[in-house]
């Protein structure tokens, strides 16, 4: 018998790694990741029933430096709100005067910035507790 096993999911921040913000955010999301793993491996070896299992988020951690493109941008866009844009790109007002400004100046992008790609969510800023519902917001695994 065949089984097919979820995926996992990405979690991108978009990071500067001069920003104590973007530095908070990182390292709560490797702690977050860890905790995970580190729970994973611990169900596996115990030898619990499956109704004693608890479930878990696992995802993957992608950081970049990188500005997102046009096409990340939108999607980014769409996962906060279009009226949010300002807090995606410096001054922007919409998404055409958001990705006019990023075609222009890669720094006009706020970082940092958290993505659930699979999910369709997103955090613009440092706010943790947010970041948080994020990732407890990710389907479990178990």
């Amino acid at each position: 018998m065949f089984s097919f096993h979820k995926t996992i999911d990405v979690v991108t921040l978009f990071h500067k790694a001069n920003s104590p913000a973007s530095i908070r955010v990182h390292t709560l999301l490797k702690q977050l990741s860890a905790q995970v793993c580190a729970a994973a491996t611990e169900d596996q070896a115990s030898d619990h029933s499956e109704q004693t299992k608890t479930q878990r988020s696992q995802f993957e951690l992608d950081v970049t430096e990188e500005a997102p493109t046009e096409d990340q941008l939108r999607s980014m866009l769409e996962y906060v709100g279009v009226n949010n844009a300002g807090k995606v790109i410096k001054g922007a007002t919409d998404e055409q005067d958001a990705i006019r400004k990023l075609r222009s100046d890669k720094n006009a992008f706020e970082r940092p910035f958290t993505v659930d790609w699979s999910n369709g969510n997103a955090v613009a800023g440092a706010n943790e507790s947010e970041i948080l519902k994020l990732i407890e917001a990710l389907p479990k695994n178990k």
